[in-house]
């Protein structure tokens, strides 16, 4: 472990952190990016035509099929969160939500040396799953510049982004995932402070989805008795 005192980007980067925690974040699909600034770039993923003949349940079975929302920190298994967020406790950290019975989001956070993962999941069920469709499409909208993701949930899609600020450069990748009446979005990004670079989109797009992998596969505990 390095003793360097930590750069002043670093303060930049924990500081929102802590006061986004506090602000009940779970309504947000993640936790947001640093503000984009003159010198924003966007990573793109390459769109994988997913197969429209993945079919889920039928309309009437799926209308409802998931009725809470379950725990989002036992979602990811510890060794994935160790993968992924090295140095992070594996237990994570539930955020406030305004519906936890609807609505919740668990946050892993570490920094090693000097490079930082986040590591955000949140689980959200809605009353039918053309309520979930309608809310999956418009955040696909307004995450614009990536890809489908193949077998996956009903639907999925995936994008990465890179922000520089201060210099410093973050690269966030955002998996999105509708299953039957649910949400799953995974949020997760990653900076290198002492270089100031950030990972390469691969390793964060890989990372993004194997983690909403392992959330999609822990909706069964909110799954609805007659569904």
């Amino acid at each position: 472990m390095r003793s360097l005192p930590l750069p002043l980007a670093l303060t930049a980067r924990i500081s929102p952190v802590a006061v986004l925690a506090c602000a009940g974040w779970a309504l947000t699909s993640g936790p947001a990016a640093p503000p984009s600034a003159a010198g924003h770039q966007t990573d793109r993923t390459t769109p994988t035509q997913s197969s429209s003949g993945s079919s889920g349940p039928s309309s009437t079975a799926a209308a409802r099929a998931y009725t809470t929302a379950p725990s989002p920190c036992t979602s990811v298994p510890g060794a994935t969160v160790k993968s992924l967020v090295p140095g992070a406790k594996t237990a994570g950290k539930e955020i406030p939500s305004t519906d936890a019975t609807l609505r919740r989001t668990c946050s892993w956070n570490a920094l090693q040396g000097y490079d930082y993962r986040w590591l955000d999941v949140s689980f959200e069920v809605s009353g039918s799953q053309q309520e979930a469709q309608a809310e999956y499409q418009q955040r696909v909208k307004e995450k614009s510049g990536g890809g489908t993701v193949p077998g996956l949930g009903n639907s999925a899609y995936s994008v990465v982004n890179l922000t520089t600020e201060d210099k410093q450069q973050t690269r966030e990748g955002v998996v999105m995932v509708q299953v039957s009446n649910a949400l799953v979005i995974v949020t997760y990004n990653g900076s290198d402070f002492e270089t100031k670079k950030a990972p390469g989109t691969d390793e964060i797009n890989k990372g993004a989805i194997q983690a909403a992998r392992a959330a999609v596969g822990a909706l069964g505990g909110g799954r609805s008795q007659s569904g």
